[in-house]
């Protein structure tokens, strides 16, 4: 490990170096390039750094208690020496993180995908509180939601929703959210008080640049016609939605959200980038099998993730045994535990498979 540490702040001192170069500053891609490798690089050396600091603490104590006979002294070094070796324990389970494999994805934004499922008009009802629930989180992290596509119910469901949500690092903590969840509470419409239970499944995607993905155009039909539902301002008047077709997948995207047909098909285009980029990761993500089992579920979309239980108004993370018992604050998009949660199981994976090869 420590190789390696050292390794990257030769690195970080010579990328320094490079950035303060006057022709780096007039190349704007290279710039980027060291500018991003910088930010990726500065918390494990800062974090290295403080560690050999500690280490030379250590050695200072030690030889403060061999020289000094003065009692205050040798009780102002015993007290350096125990709050360093301390934090020494602490910074190397931070390194042994911060050095663990990342996931290229991580720094993308993210198209969310939310489906119905078991349970008929409560299950749509439970996709448009869970679609909610993470238009509220994106804005408590400041990230920006833009819906792609939406197919509404008259009451206030949502059979289905794909929407972006554009922000640093949203990948790296949303991608948790894939997966069925569960629903669990009397319906408005049960006149008899029984408990129900209905699904929905989510599906979060990396956004795909076109570099990540070529989309060749004979192989997609596009339809243009006028948008259907609710009306106003052009949507219905004019021939604006924009359907998709792609032969090679069978995958069909619509989309109408927009009043103008260039951007309905821009939408469009990106959430078929998404769905084909996320097929290649998930084929990826099945040829290697013991990296799956090292994750908390970040991807298997037959995974029962979570159950929403009301009257006991809790929540039950079932990847990694959490209740919480505050499901109003996590409905209202409060679940920044659950993912730190899912995080921390994640990393503690990693390192035991890790410290098994």
């Amino acid at each position: 490990m420590f190789d390696r540490l050292d390794d990257t702040l030769m690195r970080y001192e010579e990328m320094m170096n490079q950035l303060s170069e006057p022709d780096v500053a007039n190349d704007p891609e290279r710039f980027k390039r060291l500018m991003k490798e910088q930010s990726d690089l500065t918390p494990i050396v800062e974090a290295y750094k403080e560690y050999k600091q500690c280490k030379q603490n250590v050695e200072d104590s030690l030889a403060m208690l061999d020289e000094e006979s003065d009692e205050e002294m040798r009780e102002l070094a015993k007290e350096e020496l125990n709050e360093s070796k301390a934090r020494i324990e602490e910074l190397e389970q931070e390194l042994k993180v911060l050095l663990l494999p990342k996931d290229p994805n991580d720094d993308k934004n993210v198209i969310v995908e939310i489906r119905a499922g078991a349970g008929g008009d409560e299950a749509a009802l439970f996709a448009a509180e869970i679609y909610r629930m993470y238009v509220h989180y994106a804005e408590s992290q400041r990230w920006k939601v833009e819906t792609l596509e939406m197919e509404e119910i008259g009451i206030g469901g949502m059979k289905s929703v794909n929407f972006m949500i554009t922000g640093q690092g949203a990948y790296s903590k949303m991608k948790y959210e894939s997966g069925v969840h569960r629903v669990q509470r009397v319906p408005e419409t049960e006149s008899g008080g029984r408990i129900h239970t209905s699904t929905i499944t989510v599906a979060v995607m990396p956004e795909a640049e076109e570099v990540d993905v070529e989309i060749d155009e004979k192989d997609v039909r596009i339809d243009v016609m006028r948008a259907s539902g609710n009306g106003g301002q052009c949507v219905n008047t004019t021939d604006s939605a924009v359907r998709l077709t792609h032969y090679p997948t069978g995958i069909v995207i619509y989309s109408q959200t927009e009043k103008s047909q260039i951007q309905n098909k821009a939408k469009a285009f990106a959430l078929l980038r998404a769905k084909l980029y996320d097929m290649e990761c998930q084929k990826a993500h099945d040829a290697e099998a013991e990296a799956r089992r090292s994750q908390i579920g970040t991807g298997d979309r037959s995974e029962k993730i979570r159950t929403y239980n009301f009257p006991q108004g809790r929540v039950t993370d079932h990847r990694i045994n959490l209740t919480l018992y505050k499901l109003d604050k996590i409905m209202n998009g409060d679940i920044q535990e659950i993912i730190d949660a899912c995080i921390a199981a994640d990393q503690a994976k990693k390192l035991a498979k890790m410290g098994e090869e």
